[in-house]
C-alpha cells in the first residue's frame, strides 16, 4: 500500500450543526439516499459504533425504488425471505413474493427501530458534491443548505432515475404520459386508449392490472422477454407465527431459498445447457396460454433465456389476448396529439402513454455532481471507457467515496440485499481501518482497479448476458457489460468480506487547523 501525505490544511473549522438556510454542517459520514442501500449502511454503521453520520434524502420518506415505485401489482422477483437484511428479519411476510407496501412498509419499519430518523434529511437534494483535496473532505451543496463530510456513501441505486424514449412528435402529444415510477393515481384509465411503451419487468406487472378497465390497450413490444410463471402463494398466519417463535425456521427457509437460487449462476455463467429446461418452461408456459399462432409468434423471444432480465408472471399472457388488448412490434415513427403512428404507417388513437422503459442503469444522472479529486465528474470518468469501480464499491480518482450497489454488482438471479450486506461489511471495515491507523483518505489503485475490472469483462464476456444475442440494459453503448456480477453472490461476500488495504493508496490524515486569537 502506498502513503502520501500533503501540506496541513489552511481551511476554516466547519460548524457542527443542523444545515437550516445557509447553515453548514460537518460529519464523519455523510450518505445519499434512504432505500436498502442508505438504511442499511447507516444501520451497520452505527451497530459499529460510528453514530456521526447524516443520510441525505430528496423525497418526503424512506423507501427508495419502493417508496416511488407504486404502480398496480408492483411485486418483488426475490422471494421474500431473502429480500430482507439478515440482521432483521420479517416473520410475517404475507406472500411468498414481496408486494410494493409490504416492502417499503418493511423499510420503514426499519428505519423506526434502529432510530434512524433523527439523522435522515428529507426533502434534501443533493446539487453537487465535491471532494476537496486540501481538508480531506467531501463538500457537498444541497437545496437546503452546505454539509461537508469525510466520506460519502452514494446509496442512489442502479434503477432509480426513469428512462424515458425520446419519441419523434413527442412534444405535440396532448394526452396525459408518464412512467410507471412515477404512475399518476389521480388518472383515471377507466374507458380509455392507452398506449403501454415496452414490456419489461414493470410492464408486465402492471399490464394485467390496468386491462380490465381500459377501453383499448396497445402494448408495444421491441423484444419479448422470458417469462415463467410466478410460483406465489399466500404465506398462512400460523407459518407466520411459527417464524416469530422460531426464528431458526426462517433462517433455514431463508438459505434454502439462497442456495437454490446460486445454482442458476451455472447455467447464466458456465453451463448455457442448463438453461434449456427453463426455456422449455417458459415455452409451455406461452403454449398454454397463447393460443392464437400469430401472437404466439410474436411473443416467443429468439434469444437464449437469461440474455436478457427473466421475468416471471401468471398473468401477462392472459393479458394479452384479451379482446381489447393489440400487441405491436412495429417501430414508432411519429406521435401525433392523439395518436401514435408506426413505422408501417398505421395510426392508432391513444388517449394516455405509459412508458415501461425501465432505468438509466448505465448513465445515472447523479454521476454527473459527484466530483473527484481532479474535478472532473464521475460521469465524465466513466464516459473514457464505461462505468467501472473497485469491488463495484470504491473509484480511483475519489477518495472516500464508496459507491452502494455500483458498477457491477447486479444480479441475474439472486437478492441484491446480500450484495449490499457485503458492502456495508467493507464500508465498516475501512472506516475501522481509518481510524485505527490515523488513515485521511482512501482510494483504490488505478492499476489494481483497471486488473480487477479486466478480469470481471473476460468473466462476463463467456456468460449468458454477452453472448445470448439480445440487446438488454445489462450492457452500455460500447457492448460491455458494466452492471452484473459475473459469478455466485458468496464470492462476492467472500471478495469483501475485509477491506484489503494493499490495494489502495492511503493518505495520512492532516491534523486540524489552529485558530489563533
Amino acid at each position: 500500500m502506498a502513503m502520501t501525505d500533503a501540506p496541513d490544511s489552511v481551511a476554516s473549522e466547519p460548524v457542527v450543526g443542523p444545515a437550516t438556510g445557509g447553515g453548514r454542517s460537518h460529519h464523519r459520514v455523510a450518505i445519499i439516499g434512504a432505500g436498502f442501500g442508505g438504511l442499511g449502511s447507516a444501520i451497520a454503521l452505527r451497530r459499529a459504533g460510528i453514530d456521526d453520520l447524516v443520510i441525505l434524502e430528496r423525497a418526503d420518506d424512506v423507501g427508495g425504488v419502493w417508496r416511488d415505485n407504486a404502480y398496480p401489482g408492483i411485486q418483488c422477483d426475490v422471494p421474500s425471505h431473502l429480500y430482507c437484511f439478515s440482521f432483521e428479519p420479517k416473520p410475517d411476510w404475507s406472500r411468498s413474493f414481496g408486494v410494493g407496501d409490504e416492502i417499503r412498509q418493511y423499510l420503514e419499519h426499519c428505519a423506526d427501530r434502529y432510530g434512524l430518523r433523527g439523522s435522515i434529511r428529507f426533502g434534501t437534494t443533493v446539487a453537487d458534491a465535491r471532494w476537496d483535496d486540501v481538508a480531506q473532505r467531501w463538500e457537498l451543496d444541497t437545496d437546503r443548505g452546505a454539509i461537508t463530510a469525510d466520506i460519502v456513501v452514494a446509496a442512489i441505486g442502479g434503477l432509480s432515475e426513469p428512462a424515458i424514449p425520446e419519441l419523434p412528435g413527442i412534444e405535440s402529444f396532448e394526452g396525459t404520459a408518464f412512467h410507471s415510477a412515477g404512475w399518476r393515481h389521480d388518472h383515471d384509465l377507466t374507458g380509455e386508449r392507452v398506449a403501454v411503451i415496452g414490456t419489461g419487468a414493470s410492464a408486465i406487472q402492471f399490464v394485467p392490472e390496468i386491462q380490465p378497465r381500459v377501453g383499448h390497450l396497445d402494448v408495444y413490444q421491441r423484444t419479448p422477454p422470458w417469462v415463467v410463471p410466478r410460483l406465489d402463494r399466500p404465506i398462512p398466519v400460523r407459518t407466520q407465527e411459527r417464524y416469530r417463535r422460531h426464528p431458526w425456521l426462517q433462517r433455514a427457509a431463508r438459505s434454502s431459498i439462497y442456495w437454490g437460487r446460486e445454482l442458476l449462476v451455472l447455467g447464466f455463467t458456465k453451463y448455457p445447457s442448463l438453461l434449456r429446461r427453463g426455456e422449455d418452461g417458459a415455452r409451455k408456459l406461452l403454449e398454454a396460454q397463447v393460443e392464437d399462432p400469430e401472437l404466439r409468434a410474436k411473443l416467443t423471444p429468439s434469444y437464449s433465456l437469461g440474455c436478457k432480465r427473466v421475468l416471471l408472471s401468471n398473468d401477462w399472457y392472459p393479458a394479452l389476448t384479451q379482446p381489447n388488448v393489440d400487441v405491436v412490434t412495429d417501430g414508432i415513427a411519429e406521435v401525433r396529439p392523439h395518436s401514435i403512428v408506426t413505422t408501417d404507417g398505421t395510426e392508432r388513437p391513444i388517449d394516455t402513454i405509459i412508458y415501461g422503459t425501465g432505468f438509466k442503469a448505465t448513465t445515472h444522472p447523479a454521476h454527473e455532481h459527484l466530483h473527484g479529486r481532479d474535478g472532473r465528474s464521475l460521469a465524465e470518468c466513466w464516459g473514457d471507457g464505461g462505468m467501472a469501480a473497485y469491488k463495484g464499491t470504491t473509484v480511483a480518482g475519489f477518495p472516500n467515496l464508496f459507491l452502494i450497489t455500483g458498477p457491477n454488482t447486479g444480479l441475474g438471479h439472486s437478492s441484491m440485499v446480500f450484495m449490499m450486506e457485503s458492502q456495508f461489511s467493507y464500508l465498516v471495515d475501512a472506516v475501522r481501518t481509518m481510524d485505527g491507523l490515523g488513515i485521511g483518505t482512501i482510494e483504490p489503485r488505478p492499476d489494481v482497479q483497471a486488473a480487477h475490472n479486466e478480469h470481471l469483462q473476460e468473466r462476463l464476456a463467456r456468460t449468458v448476458w454477452n453472448t445470448g444475442g439480445c440487446a438488454s440494459w445489462y450492457l452500455d453503448a460500447e457492448g460491455r457489460n458494466p452492471t452484473l456480477w459475473p459469478g455466485f453472490t458468496w464470492q462476492y461476500r467472500l471478495a469483501l468480506r475485509r477491506f484489503d488495504a494493499g490495494a489502495y493508496v492511503l493518505g495520512a490524515r492532516r491534523p486540524a487547523p489552529t485558530v489563533t486569537a
